[in-house]
């Protein structure tokens, strides 16, 4: 007796539903990893919100040492004094489980990379994780007390300076994002690099351009004032010149790994 052959379709959709399977486990992963990004977010949040008054206090200090004697900052809408602090340590919140964000993201496209990319790409996560900190510490400690005393010495006299606490919080955390974004410039730089899409020696010499982006994004990011807007501007050109710097020290290494993988 011959034997009735295998149905041709369902020889054939085998494949289809092992690559849909596959699509629904690294959909299943994703959910998973970011399920732990939620959790992690909200333990540190629980960890934070007691101290939150703390917080904020500590977040307004170069504003408050600055206001003339017998001046505080007020709060004009009635539920300011309970939002103001909850938004507050929701953001510290993330800042403190941005290490573990990335890792679980990490850990998500790791398994995809080839082996030189990895060597490359953890390095740049942390390197990123740490220079978004800096931005936020400068900016903390160096512009705010700067940018602040510019504010409060300007004022017209007979004019009361009373901030309030929820505009406050908007701006710093405006600034703190605009200094910690400006200060992945060298990360930006060399993937941009490594990606192909340009060389250091190209992104070296369009420097004068740069240079003007730089004061431009520091005129659209911070107070219209001379001085917050050079203390962004400067330190995203330096950042941009560290980054073409390493950028060619990663240039120099790409062709003898390329020459490693195809000698394996």
């Amino acid at each position: 007796m011959t034997a009735i052959p295998p149905d041709h379709k369902t020889s054939e959709s085998t494949p289809e539903e092992h690559q849909e399977m596959s699509l629904v486990e690294h959909l299943l992963e994703l959910r998973n990893r970011l399920l732990k990004i939620v959790l992690a977010v909200v333990i540190c949040f629980a960890v934070v919100y007691p101290f939150a008054n703390e917080l904020y206090l500590w977040m307004s200090q170069p504003l408050r040492d600055l206001l003339p004697e017998g001046q505080m900052m007020i709060a004009t809408d009635v539920t300011s004094p309970f939002f103001a602090p909850l938004k507050l340590a929701l953001v510290v919140a993330v800042f403190a489980a941005i290490p573990y964000i990335l890792y679980q993201i990490w850990s998500f496209i790791a398994p995809g990379l080839y082996k030189h990319e990895k060597k490359l790409a953890f390095p740049l996560l942390a390197t990123s994780v740490v220079l978004f900190y800096l931005g936020a510490a400068f900016a903390y400690y160096v512009v705010f007390p700067l940018v602040f005393g510019f504010f409060t010495a300007i004022g017209p006299e007979g004019i009361v300076e009373l901030p309030d606490i929820n505009s406050y919080l908007n701006f710093v955390l405006k600034m703190f994002f605009a200094f910690g974004v400006a200060f992945e410039i060298p990360i930006a730089t060399i993937l941009l690099i490594l990606s192909g899409a340009t060389t250091a020696s190209d992104l070296a010499a369009k420097r004068p351009y740069v240079v003007v982006g730089c004061f431009v994004i520091g005129m659209v990011l911070t107070p219209p004032d001379i001085i917050s807007q050079t203390l962004l501007a400067v330190p995203m050109w330096i950042l941009f010149e560290l980054g073409i710097l390493f950028g060619r020290f990663v240039q120099r290494r790409a062709p003898a790994e390329d020459a490693e993988m195809a000698g394996e």
